[in-house]
């Protein structure tokens, strides 16, 4: 049985899915966008800015599952443009601990609301 989790502290999902499932030893995070979740807008600065609201929407839903970033076992990571990889791991460092999750990081043409980075995570109870 699954269980859908939501929080008011990172942003509503935008379409017909969860902020993430609750799928017993498993939780799968939908992917976040860098969005005020009390403003629903893209946060204002460069790829750093959103890489941190991204990871603080992130880590809002682990903790109204009860977990931390140190339960994510496997990141994938959207990007828009390759040369900011250096900045965006940069950021995304700051929030983890080793051993680290396994990770993919992946260029695509286009994300929601033109931002430069999305994120999501599986994470084990």
């Amino acid at each position: 049985m699954v269980k859908a989790i939501h929080t008011n502290n990172a942003p509503q999902a935008i379409g017909p899915y969860s902020q993430a499932i609750d799928a017993g030893d498993l939780v799968f995070v939908s992917g976040q966008i860098p969005l005020n979740p009390e403003t629903m807008e893209v946060v204002e600065g460069d790829i750093a800015k959103q890489t941190e609201q991204v990871m603080n929407n992130l880590q809002a839903v682990l903790t109204e599952a009860g977990l931390s970033f140190a339960n994510v076992v496997k990141f994938t990571i959207y990007i828009t443009n390759m040369d900011d990889f250096a900045t965006i791991n940069e950021a995304y460092a700051k929030f983890l601990k080793e051993p680290y999750p396994a990770r993919a990081t992946v260029e695509v043409s286009k994300l929601p609301k033109g931002v430069g980075v999305e994120m999501d995570v599986i994470a084990k109870k």
